[in-house]
């Protein structure tokens, strides 16, 4: 009887240790990882991105290609197949993946009416095959805003359908970045008609403009191909009132995304400078809740 009494305890233990195990491996499936932005944590294009990120405990990195400015393309150290190596090396050394390449510089130059612009996404697309990194971001930026600036459309039409077809050809996706509304933005990439352009999502693009961040993701579904998840600054993401991370998580689940949540902003407005102590308490949020 006594010995029964013990296995049947020890049965009990090891049931309840494949339940918990089994709860773990539901929660952190592996569908979502959690990176920083090489720009915001101010090591753009520096190899020591790697060591921070890794401090900041995220799963890896969004790459920037460099300044744009007047050149005819981006200032990428990355074109070099030296340093190139050397990136992918410490991507490698740290156990970090390079979720993106960014195209930043387009915040503020003009997509729509640079003449180099698309060989400028070009050689982002050549690096990005070299790396073997599959999405690049390409913002739409303020000269290319399409709310305030519905003029410059057909030539952003006409610039990404070109851009399409480079990226079909090459294997990647252009995760592009707009002020539209969810709607607005499926009609955008129905009118340039490329699997290759997808949506690369910002929740304060919704939150900023009065919209439902859940609905738009619900909205955009599979064409959403990557996410900056943050808002703009001012408080920690676990502080942000008008984002509910466990609703978000719910939508994404609804839609099945899997991929990267790029940590972008949302840094205390009392101490902004801070990088450690800001990006390390939204990847442990974000971590807390997605993994």
């Amino acid at each position: 009887m006594k010995n029964q009494v013990i296995t049947f305890a020890l049965l009990v233990t090891l049931l309840s240790g494949l339940t918990v195990s089994a709860q773990k491996l539901v929660k952190g499936d592996g569908r979502y990882k959690i990176a920083v932005v090489d720009l915001m944590i101010l090591k753009r294009q520096k190899l020591s991105a790697f060591q921070l990120t890794k401090e900041l405990g995220a799963d890896g990195v969004e790459v920037d290609m460099g300044g744009l400015g007047d050149r005819e393309t981006f200032d990428n150290k990355l074109a070099d197949d030296t340093i190139r190596a050397l990136f992918l090396e410490k991507a490698k050394e740290y156990n970090l993946e390079i979720a993106s390449l960014a195209m930043t510089g387009f915040y503020a130059q003009s997509f729509p009416e640079r003449p180099t612009a698309v060989k400028a996404v070009q050689d982002c697309i050549n690096t990005m095959k070299k790396m073997n990194v599959k999405i690049g971001f390409l913002p739409l930026g303020v000269p290319g805003d399409l709310t305030k600036n519905p003029g410059v459309r057909p030539a952003i039409v006409a610039r990404l359908k070109e851009v399409g077809k480079m990226a079909e050809e090459a294997g990647v996706v252009i995760g592009i970045e707009s002020t539209l509304s969810a709607t607005d933005q499926l009609q955008l990439l129905k009118d340039i008609g490329s699997p290759a352009i997808q949506i690369y999502f910002n929740f304060s693009n919704a939150v900023s403009n009065g919209r439902d961040l859940y609905k738009e993701i619900e909205i955009l579904g599979s064409h959403i191909c990557q996410i900056h998840c943050t808002n703009h600054d001012s408080v920690w993401l676990q502080n942000d009132k008008t984002i509910n991370m466990n609703l978000v998580k719910q939508a994404l689940d609804k839609i099945g995304y899997k991929g990267w949540l790029v940590i972008e902003r949302s840094r205390d407005a009392t101490d902004p400078k801070n990088v450690k102590r800001n990006f390390s308490a939204n990847v442990a949020y974000m971590k807390s809740i997605f993994q």
